[in-house]
């Protein structure tokens, strides 16, 4: 059976690779943000609008916790895109039923989880630090797709895991 689509592989690696360029850009850029806080906290302040007055201490404090969040969450980012693109690469290989993606799809899914605690404290620390007279708007909401995503990374690399245990018993067989 051929592939209907013989660039959808090549199309996500590329896509990985530029969505790990990406994080590891967005992860400078926080980690910059975060680095400058702590050497002059006031002065970018003022540059991301948050005015210095009785009780903004917390407030500056939360957004450099979420800022320190941030960092964790590139680096957490950046262990699902290259277990992905590994994936990507054994199914070019014509051999993604190996034990090797079950352990793989395993770290996603441990990653994603991690992921969606993170999204979870930050919205406390949003909640703890916001005032009326200075809002912390960061647009948090809750999702629950995101809990079933995780969920369903979980019965993948199971699937994945026994896959290639089957596979590897029909090999034996044959």
């Amino acid at each position: 059976m051929t592939d209907p689509s013989p660039y959808a592989l090549t199309l996500s690696h590329k896509v990985l690779r530029f969505l790990a360029v990406l994080n590891f850009l967005a992860g400078a850029a926080v980690l910059s943000l975060l680095v400058a806080s702590i050497l002059d906290r006031d002065l970018i302040m003022r540059a991301l609008g948050v005015e210095t007055m009785a009780g903004s201490e917390h407030l500056k404090l939360g957004m450099q916790m979420i800022a320190a969040l941030g960092v964790c969450a590139v680096m957490i980012a950046h262990l699902v895109l290259t277990r992905l693109k590994a994936i990507v690469e054994t199914v070019s290989d014509g051999d993604p039923f190996v034990l090797i993606n079950a352990e793989r799809l395993k770290t996603i899914a441990w990653s994603v989880l991690a992921l969606e605690i993170l999204h979870l404290i930050i919205g406390a620390i949003v909640a703890a630090v916001s005032t009326e007279t200075q809002p912390l708007d960061i647009d948090w909401e809750f999702s629950a797709t995101r809990w079933v995503a995780v969920l369903l990374c979980f019965v993948l690399a199971r699937v994945f895991e026994q896959g290639a245990r089957m596979r590897d018993d029909l090999v034996g067989i044959v």
